[in-house]
């Protein structure tokens, strides 16, 4: 059985709709995935290290991830180190500018972490609407397909 990690931030809820857009498409592969979703700031590093891939979503704050994303990479970090690479990553960011301050900075983190960026990141600008929650659950689906099959 294979794990995926959901790791969120969310003050607006505009996050919390990305992640429960996730919930949704992965809840019909139960059977095949054990499924983890935690606030960041509740995520461990045993979290981590029991994942078979992780999707981190975070609101854009100040053209930078929130600052309980950037706490739960302070946290894992270094204890990690030579222990997660590889690990199939999906980025979602909910913004209200272009968002790429907040995937950059999260590209950066995960490549030191070894992380596969898998999967283009999804940036969605003002309130989701249902096309752009679609598209979430399509490459959450994608990544938990990838997994299951082997290709990351």
């Amino acid at each position: 059985m294979k794990h995926l990690l959901l790791l969120y931030a969310s003050q607006t809820g505009r996050t919390l709709q990305l992640v429960d857009a996730v919930r949704a498409s992965v809840a019909q592969l139960a059977d095949d995935l054990q499924f983890n979703c935690l606030p960041a700031e509740e995520a461990t590093l045993g979290d981590l290290l029991a994942t078979d891939g992780i999707v981190l979503a975070t609101p854009e704050n100040f053209g930078y991830m929130a600052g309980k994303m950037k706490d739960f990479f302070d946290r894992t970090f270094y204890p990690a180190q030579g222990r997660t690479e590889g690990l199939a990553c999906l980025l979602l960011v909910s913004a209200g500018n272009d968002g790429m301050g907040a995937v950059h900075a999260m590209r950066r983190i995960i490549a030191g972490y070894g992380w596969d960026e898998v999967l283009p990141a999804m940036v969605v600008r003002g309130e989701p609407d249902a096309a752009q929650l679609a598209e979430v659950a399509e490459r959450a689906e994608q990544l938990v397909a990838g997994m299951l099959i082997g290709c990351w």
